[in-house]
């Protein structure tokens, strides 16, 4: 039985491949991408989503766009890690149409109105827009089946020492987030820098035929990823897909987790409490099998390449 999931995001090289993982997994229904500025500006975020879901064989997924800013800090982006474009070296063909009318928060607060209990939320960039749907609808957290982000740290930051990027992006949105009533599944750095694209991994892709050459290989060629030693960059994103479809993947552990919004260093650091007994807001991934994590996800890559190949 396949999950419904609405992934909001901001693509992004890993948020790219993690949209293909999604496209090409059984255990995935989509119920539609909303898209939010984060590593590169709203308008190539967006544009990026509707691209790599019309290449992965999936151009009618609903794309709907959503903030163009953090709520309170001057918009930003990661073009130095993720390029011009956001998709590293991938030039992928333009997709058939545009987004859809209408914004982000009201699309992510429709659906889940719509079937309460039946749609996974996966966040895997700034927590924007779920911060202002959740702002506009209190019940939001009642509504989905579960939530998850990739985002945050219980030890080091990879944007500074303390914070990572999604957080650090908009803290006064995350703050929101994790003191919204529901229990986040955080998959952060903890175990996304143990989900490296390895030289043996990169060399499975060139296998993939359209999907490795057009778009997973060029992507991850130009992936400046601070994290990215020797060649071999993590995969942030795909993680937060993965623990939907295979959650025994991950080892999570309960904690009360906080946002940090006015520290001078420690802004957007994910203050995190493993002994926060009868409280917690959060399970933290805190390890993963990466072998059964790459099987999953070269799997999943293997199956979506050989639909590709039946396209004209």
């Amino acid at each position: 039985m396949s999950t419904k999931v609405i992934l909001d995001c901001d693509p992004g090289i890993d948020d790219a491949l993690a949209i293909a993982f999604a496209i090409g997994h059984p255990g995935i229904e989509f119920s539609g991408i909303t898209t939010v500025a984060g590593n590169v500006g709203l308008v190539k975020t967006t544009a990026n989503a509707l691209a790599v879901a019309s290449f992965a064989g999936a151009p009618d997924v609903p794309v709907t766009a959503g903030c163009p800013t953090p709520l309170l800090r001057p918009a930003l982006d990661a073009g130095h890690v993720h390029g011009e474009s956001g998709l590293g070296g991938a030039v992928l063909p333009a997709p058939p149409h545009g987004p859809r009318d209408g914004h982000a928060i009201d699309f992510i607060i429709g659906a889940l109105a719509a079937a309460p209990g039946e749609i996974t939320l996966v966040a895997t960039g700034p927590l924007t827009n779920i911060a202002l749907a959740v702002r506009r609808e209190p019940r939001l957290p009642e509504w989905v089946r579960d939530f998850v982000i990739m985002g945050g740290s219980a030890g080091r930051g990879n944007v500074n020492p303390a914070a990572e990027y999604n957080i650090w992006a908009d803290p006064e949105a995350a703050a929101i987030v994790f003191a919204a009533g529901w229990t986040v599944r955080m998959i952060g750095l903890d175990v996304t820098l143990r989900a490296r694209a390895t030289a043996a991994v990169q060399e499975r892709m060139r296998s993939l035929r359209r999907l490795g050459s057009e778009l997973l290989l060029p992507a991850l060629s130009q992936y400046a990823d601070s994290n990215n030693t020797a060649g071999e960059p993590p995969v942030h994103d795909v993680c937060a897909v993965v623990s939907v479809t295979d959650p025994a993947v991950f080892t999570y552990t309960p904690a009360l987790v906080q946002v940090e919004t006015t520290g001078s260093w420690t802004s957007g650091m994910t203050v995190t409490d493993f002994e926060a007994t009868g409280r917690p807001n959060t399970l933290v991934a805190t390890d993963i099998d990466a072998d059964k994590f790459w099987d999953v996800v070269l799997g999943t890559y293997e199956s979506l390449a050989g639909s590709l190949d039946q396209r004209p």
